[in-house]
């Protein structure tokens, strides 16, 4: 007979016999009532009294009975604390007996019992299974270690226990290795900051040596601590991602969904022009089909998971279409996630296909199914171009089938279609509105309303439409009344004399019965509109529309990339990151995929790897998207600047910090990172020149703020981060003779013509700033670097208290004063502001390097915006140099420093481009002809001290000119390139 039996005694009383019988002397007798005793726990009675009696059962040699013992000793040891002390002894003594089995059972049950006082106890019996002879006894107490760090976390730091449990990544047997690693992941994830895990290509490599050996839950383990490690460069990605692709055809799917993870982070860091890169893609297909064939609540899971991968990289399954279409018996919950990743996968090639299924699904039984598919098809209109015709004849015909439900999807999608293709397909009005009496869904409603407001001037009855929609107002939804009260605004504007009435009702309506606070405030905003000043309402209400995008519902990037970093997890079914469903502290490390190959991260040299290092340790500031602001936001002061003088001066010991316009603002908003000190820096290279300081400069930045960053060394002389310094007029070198006499054919430089200031530009649309539009340039006069703006208020309310303020960037920018706009901003006003900027401001490195991040706050909000300076502009006035000094920097600097750059369509001669030049600060110290060729030797100061030096070559009849740059920073190559290039053609 089975152990059913002591599941269905319904005997009452039995405590007493029970305890009776775990006395017994007989060994048979003792085990049937420890089995009577965890039947009788598992259907929820107490059994708690019999707890001495159960212990005494624990000294025995039969290893079914320890096991029960133990089982009732997990349950009920939190409830009996003292009493559980009783049964450490024997807990010591197995931990000791040569049966491994035994050994194991004892350190994984006393992990269990979560009592304090017993914990003390455990510590000596787990060091010693830690260090086992017998794998089995190894792996169980590596998971015991995770468990008392979650009750006593102090205690297993004090004991040693997590360097023993490091130790162990390097045991000789796999599991052991997957348990060590799942307990330090999972401690870990409680403390995000111990970095427990510290990943170097070493472990790595034991981690991938143990992988192939582990079982399935134990590969799991490694792949997910795999996926936390960022590798050096994509000769280690392509070694750890060839290592990982064997598991992808493993028969586990949790196995295969951790190797897709690992994968798509690694793939991040292979070029894309990589034989390996497109073998990997095609090698990722297979096993994401093989899951769907899997039972519906797995397919479902790979579903959602194929659903990001595929936004992230669609071309790993562009060839797969088929698979995703749709199979009979398949669940609703699998038909509408396979619908969505058709419409992601829709291309030119395959629309043709895409759309008979559709057409196909539209007919179905399933409501929700066949909504789903009608609005695919108006989302393929809108993505592939070529296929919108065959789209909208699709969508006719369902309309024709008088299907009440299909047909109210079809047009909300038609409307969609006219707003991507305007003036293209309005030949189906008519037909719509044959439909108008059976629509009663109020997305349809309005969709059908927006329709005729919008083609008014096409549709001869449209008033008499409007008008049937407006006898029952009061009975519609508050979209359809919204969109009602637009549709009658755009009426009356095209046809003014015949809808008068109509417009007159409606604003009645809206304004003067309604209960609606979005109603109402749009109902008088047009009345006021239409009464003072028909034009303006035209120009708002008749607006051109922006064209809408092809994918609206794509998830935002940086989630995405979070997403993609927990394929295989909750997360990635709920396309919710950790955070967002997971409560307390633990799991809500955020992740982020590494940087692609070639995206310009810089790589250290020998000298500058300590820095660099700490630099890219810290993640760069960015600023935040404005939902992640509110709090902060409500903090910022909103009253006006107290300042109303004239704008003082830049002066050079500026600390931005003293005035931070926005009351906390964009400090408080990176988080309080404070300045490390100044590093002096000297020149190890002896040849290479110590450049004196001369004065004002601004404080030295320490190599890791900047230099570090940017690739210059302490080694390397004048590099970012060295303070600016003036060159000596004499320079003791030595200088080759053969070189001198071309300083000695320098022409004469003439007349500067004024320095090149770019024309305005939107930095800011009214769009993204409730009204407030700005656009602005840069510019350079008399030695003052100044941001030009002209700020436009093109909303409907006065804009006061402007402030401003600018993240940290490349070279310090920072304003040096406040924000003077001194009279409030009205609507439809524009106002020009100069603001004055010092380079004394915090520093980071940005990317391109001349990209400046912006916060601008007036009395409506706090707004962002990025705009790049000419660096053109930072270019100093004492930028020329000595010919010696000259002729000594260009052979010091080393070759590799040197990029050569092509500045086409150039018809000035030499004379002229060199004035040209001049005027923006970059100084010919000389200049020589040889074979009809000029060159042009020339130098420039950056205001962080950085020299740039150029030669520059014109030739006569050619409109093409050859610019070599040199520089100790060679990064900033690129931007004097593009420099030299603004100046020439504007």
């Amino acid at each position: 007979m089975t152990d059913s039996k002591y599941f269905t005694t319904t005997k009452k009383g039995e405590i007493f016999e029970l305890k009776a019988e775990l006395n017994s002397d007989k060994k048979e007798k003792k085990k049937e009532a420890v089995k009577k005793v965890i039947a009788s726990m598992t259907v929820g009675k107490d059994v708690s009294a019999l707890f001495p009696d159960v212990v005494n059962c624990m000294q025995t040699d039969n290893l079914e009975l320890k096991k029960l013992v133990y089982l009732y000793l997990m349950n009920y040891a939190k409830s009996q604390p003292d009493m559980a002390i009783m049964a450490v002894n024997t807990f010591v003594k197995d931990c000791e007996d040569p049966n491994p089995l035994i050994r194991a059972l004892a350190v994984r049950t006393m992990g269990c019992i979560r009592v304090d006082k017993i914990t003390e106890y455990l510590c000596e019996p787990l060091r010693k299974c830690l260090k086992d002879e017998d794998p089995y006894v190894r792996k169980t107490a590596a998971v015991c270690v995770a468990k008392l760090h979650d009750i006593n976390a102090q205690l297993v730091e004090d004991q040693g226990f997590l360097d023993t449990l490091k130790d162990l990544i390097s045991d000789s047997n796999p599991m052991v290795v997957a348990n060590a690693v799942a307990a330090l992941s999972e401690i870990a994830e409680s403390h995000p900051n111990s970095n427990l895990l510290d990943l170097n290509p070493q472990t790595i490599n034991k981690l991938l040596t143990a992988l192939n050996e582990c079982t399935e839950w134990g590969q799991i383990f490694i792949l997910d601590c795999l996926a936390n490690y960022t590798p050096r460069d994509d000769r280690e990605s392509q070694s750890i991602c060839e290592r990982v692709t064997p598991r992808l055809s493993h028969a586990n799917s949790a196995v295969v969904l951790s190797a897709v993870k690992v994968l798509m982070k690694f793939m991040e860091m292979l070029p894309k022009d990589l034989d390996y890169y497109g073998t990997l893609l095609k090698k990722l297909a297979p096993p994401l089909v093989t899951l769907l064939s899997a039972e519906p609540e797995l397919q479902y899971v790979a579903l959602r998971n194929i659903n990001l991968i595929v936004q992230r990289r669609p071309e790993i399954l562009k060839h797969e279409m088929k698979v995703f279409f749709v199979k009979y018996n398949d669940p609703i919950y699998v038909k509408l996630e396979k619908l969505d990743i058709m419409i992601r996968l829709a291309s030119q090639a395959n629309i043709a296909q895409v759309l008979a299924e559709l057409k196909e699904y539209a007919t179905e039984v399933d409501v929700d199914f066949v909504r789903k598919a009608v609005r695919a098809i108006g989302r393929c209109a809108i993505k592939v171009e070529q296929s919108a015709e065959r789209c909208v004849s699709t969508l006719l015909d369902l309309i024709q089938t008088k299907v009440n439900y299909v047909v109210q999807e079809a047009i909300v999608v038609i409307k969609d279609i006219f707003r991507k293709y305007p003036n293209k397909y309005e030949s189906v009005i008519a037909t719509l509105c044959e439909n108008l009496d059976s629509l009663d869904e109020p997305e349809a409603r309005a969709a059908m309303i927006w329709i005729v407001g919008e083609y008014a001037e096409r549709i001869d009855n449209a008033d008499e439409l409007l008008e049937s929609f407006l006898e029952g107002f009061h009975d519609e939804s508050t979209q359809v009344q919204l969109q009602l009260l637009t549709a009658i605004v755009k009426l009356f504007l095209k046809k003014p004399t015949e809808t008068q009435e109509l417009v007159q009702q409606v604003l009645s309506l809206a304004t003067q019965d309604s209960d609606n606070p979005d109603l109402r405030d749009r109902g008088y905003i047009y009345w006021r509109l239409l009464s003072t000043d028909p034009v303006a309402a035209k120009e708002v209400v008749l607006a051109e529309k922006p064209l809408i995008s092809e994918e609206t519902d794509l998830i935002e990037p940086t989630l995405l990339e979070e997403l993609i970093c927990h394929i295989g997890t909750l997360a990635s079914v709920y396309h919710k990151p950790p955070s967002a469903f997971v409560e307390g502290s633990r799991g809500v490390q955020h992740k982020r995929l590494p940087g692609s190959a070639g995206s310009g991260e810089s790589v250290e040299s020998p000298d500058t790897g300590s820095t660099a290092a700490a630099v890219s340790e810290a993640p760069p500031a960015v600023i935040p998207s404005q939902g992640d602001l509110l709090g902060d936001l409500l903090n910022l002061d909103l009253t006006p600047p107290t300042t109303t003088g004239p704008i003082p001066p830049p002066s050079s010991g500026m600390q931005m910090g003293a005035m931070d316009l926005l009351g906390g603002g964009l400090d408080s908003l990176m988080g309080d990172e404070s300045e490390p000190p100044p590093i002096p820096l000297r020149m190890n290279t002896p040849q290479s020149p110590q450049l004196p300081h001369q004065s004002p400069s601004p404080p030295d930045y320490s190599p890791t703020e900047l230099g570090g960053d940017l690739g210059g060394s302490p080694a390397m002389g004048t590099g970012f981060g060295v303070p600016p310094a003036a060159m000596p007029a004499s320079f003791s070198a030595p200088v080759s003779s053969g070189l001198d006499d071309l300083f000695d054919l320098g022409g004469g430089v003439g007349m500067p013509m004024g320095a090149y200031s770019p024309p305005k530009t939107v930095w800011l649309p009214a769009m993204k700033a409730k009204g407030l539009e700005i656009s602005g340039t840069f510019a350079r006069r008399a030695g003052v670097i100044q941001m030009e703006m002209t700020l436009t208020n093109k909303a409907m309310s006065v804009m006061t208290d402007f402030a401003i303020q600018f993240n940290r960037n490349s070279f310090g920018l920072a304003p040096a004063g406040p924000l003077q706009v001194l009279t409030p901003l009205s609507p439809n006003q524009s106002i020009e502001v100069t603001l004055p900027l010092n380079t004394v401001g915090p520093v980071m490195k940005m990317e391109p390097l001349n990209n400046l991040q912006v916060a601008v706050k007036n009395n409506i909000d706090v707004f962002y915006f990025s705009c790049q300076y000419p660096i053109s502009m930072l270019f100093v006035e004492d930028g020329k140099m000595e010919r010696q000094v000259f002729l000594a920097t260009w052979k010091d600097i080393p070759n590799e420093n040197e990029s050569q750059f092509q500045i086409k369509d150039c018809h000035l001669n030499s004379d002229a481009a060199s004035n040209k030049l001049q005027g923006s600060n970059i100084f010919t110290i000389a200049k020589r002809t040889v074979e009809g060729q000029d060159m042009l030797y020339q130098s420039m100061k950056l205001t962080n001290g950085i020299w740039v030096l150029a030669e520059l070559r014109v030739q006569t009849g050619n409109p093409n000119y050859t610019v070599s740059l040199k520089c100790r920073a060679p990064e900033v190559s690129q931007c004097v390139f593009q420099g030299y290039e603004a100046v020439f053609k504007n």
